[in-house]
């Protein structure tokens, strides 16, 4: 057994454990980072990276078949399903570097290619090492959760561990799940010619703005895409290329292929927490709101730590944990000003809180907002109209931002910023946007707060009639 220190101890390189190893080994630190698997962790490589590769796919392909509305000839699109998957490993594989052991054994952090597991408070064993760490920042992510239905365990199904490795196009592919990930999958898919149910226990998108999410069903109905709702899967049966999804109420569906995408669960199987007197809840490890588990000296982050699943949530946090452990300064997590996305066509992306959340929160204090897509030029142009912004507002100040439509996912980027900074609509309507661009729209939101209060106050009509006949 080896037997090695450090100042800061990495358990898993995804997104989170990455961005702590590399900004605490560029600031002096002596850093051990733990990897059994994958570097780069699920984004990169079963995440956010292959899935946005495949919705890129899709988009092409959804792009010839759609032309005649610009003057050009509608065709065919068609579709090589393997080839699309080599764009998606090109993708991957043009990212991975980034995230390489190379990469960060060039930095300085001392890379093993292990899992870790506690056997003391102090103390983590990866294979035949035994790690003593001042700190230790467990960021192990999540995994697929796949739940015990009957007749799962007999019929072959993928997860997005799985999908991406795919060679061969469904003839119909069954998406439990109506969450992100099911949705992306369930259109990527047919816009690669598979025909696709999509079976929800509940409502798809549950966790978002029941308006905005209109929005998106939508186009899933104009594109051939079957959703069915209130669907709790009672049992699978059947083989490959012929399952059957049994729902609660008696439905049948059928299709050649299976993709499990209900939810995650957190990765702390292996870890040994016990042994470090470390808690854990339902959702993953207990955290307080500095990260920090019940042993004082470990800390947790991302998918792992039970709260927001999201990269850009675990990079966030990495830097809280640099704050604390390398610093020595006092760091809080807030989630009022994460932002996230959904990448189908349109996107649909919120910051903050929804409209029924703000009603609850702020009652008659709330004001929302609203501009509609379609009165903006360049979505005109581009002929993509579909969707709205919403911004709620209190007392000037947007305390929640929803937007569904193209390219949600970008210009839900300057709300987070203002929500970030505790910043008021009087911030944004300052800004001068490009003309034209899809930007506007959210310069159109802040107008469409302010308008009121000038063109329909009889206060200012009176001010202005002064003016005008006083003013030499």
């Amino acid at each position: 057994m080896h037997e090695l220190t450090t100042d800061l101890l990495v358990i898993g390189a995804g997104s989170g454990g990455l961005s702590v190893a590399a900004g605490a080994v560029q600031m002096g630190a002596r850093v051990i980072l733990l990897e059994g698997r994958e570097m780069g962790g699920d984004c990169l490589n079963f995440g956010c990276v292959p899935s946005k590769a495949l919705i890129a796919s899709g988009k092409a392909a959804h792009a010839q078949a759609h032309a005649a509305q610009y003057g050009v000839a509608d065709v065919t699109p068609q579709v090589d399903y393997a080839a699309a998957k080599d764009h998606v490993a090109d993708v991957i594989a043009q990212i991975a570097p980034v995230d390489s052991q190379e990469r960060f054994e060039g930095l300085g952090v001392r890379v093993i290619r292990e899992f870790g597991r506690f056997v003391s408070p102090t103390e983590v064993q990866a294979g035949d090492h035994l790690i003593t760490a001042r700190r230790v920042v467990i960021a192990t992510g999540s995994s697929p959760l796949v739940p015990p239905i009957p007749g799962l365990d007999t019929v072959p199904f993928e997860t997005n561990e799985t999908i991406f490795e795919l060679r061969e196009r469904p003839g119909h592919l069954l998406v439990i799940g109506g969450g992100p990930i099911g949705m992306e999958m369930a259109q990527a898919h047919r816009r690669l010619g598979c025909a696709v149910t999509v079976i929800e226990g509940a409502r798809v998108m549950g966790q978002d703005d029941p308006e905005m999410v209109e929005v998106v069903r939508a186009r899933f109905d104009a594109e051939g895409i079957a959703i069915a709702e209130n669907a709790m899967a009672a049992e699978i049966r059947g083989k490959a290329g012929a399952i059957e999804v049994a729902a609660r109420d008696g439905r049948i569906f059928r299709g050649t292929h299976l993709l499990m995408a209900v939810g995650r669960k957190a990765n702390t199987d292996r870890l040994d927490l016990e042994a470090a007197g470390i808690e854990t809840t339902r959702r993953g490890i207990k955290v307080d709101a500095s990260l920090r588990t019940t042993n004082r000296r470990v800390y947790a982050i991302g998918d792992v730590a039970g709260g927001l699943q999201f990269t850009h949530v675990a990079g966030y946090q990495a830097g809280l944990i640099i704050r604390q452990a390398l610093l020595g300064l006092p760091a809080k997590m807030r989630t009022d000003h994460i932002p996230w996305a959904t990448y189908t066509d349109p996107e649909l992306a919120q910051v903050g809180l929804t409209e029924a959340q703000a009603r609850e929160e702020h009652g008659g204090n709330l004001e929302v907002v609203r501009f509609a897509c379609n009165h903006n030029d360049r979505a005109i142009t581009e002929r993509k109209t579909e969707g709205l912004i919403k911004v709620m507002v209190v007392r000037g100040r947007p305390v929640g931002v929803s937007i569904a439509g193209a390219q949600a996912g970008e210009l839900i980027n300057l709300w987070a910023f203002i929500l970030a900074n505790r910043l008021r609509m009087k911030h944004v309507a300052n800004m001068v946007a490009p003309y034209p661009t899809l930007g506007e729209i959210n310069k159109r939101a802040a107008g469409a707060y302010f308008s009121p209060r000038l063109f329909d106050s009889p206060m200012v009509k009176r001010v202005v009639g002064f003016v005008q006949r006083w003013l030499p």
